[in-house]
């Protein structure tokens, strides 16, 4: 355990860094979810709208430094080519 007041500090701030982090990680799964799930379906219409959530909260993501530009652009790459297939 640290001793230091910073480094009790840090350890505060890490925890709460890494749980924000899984919450946004987690929301994310869940819309990239949504679109394979839609695309297997079949539903064309269902698969647009949950893809343009996913996008905005893959894109939220990168943003807040969650994920890697390059990380997020391959993700709503592959999205799209699922939702494309589809029609």
């Amino acid at each position: 355990m640290a001793n230091i007041k910073s480094a009790k500090k840090r350890i505060l701030v890490t925890e709460k860094k890494t749980l924000r982090n899984k919450m946004i990680k987690s929301s994310v799964k869940t819309a990239i979810k949504k679109v394979v799930v839609a695309a297997e379906a079949g539903d064309k219409a269902a698969a647009d709208q949950a893809l343009s959530l996913a996008v905005k909260s893959i894109d939220m993501a990168a943003s807040k430094g969650v994920y890697h530009k390059n990380t997020a652009s391959r993700k709503k790459s592959r999205l799209s080519k699922l939702v494309n297939k589809i029609g």
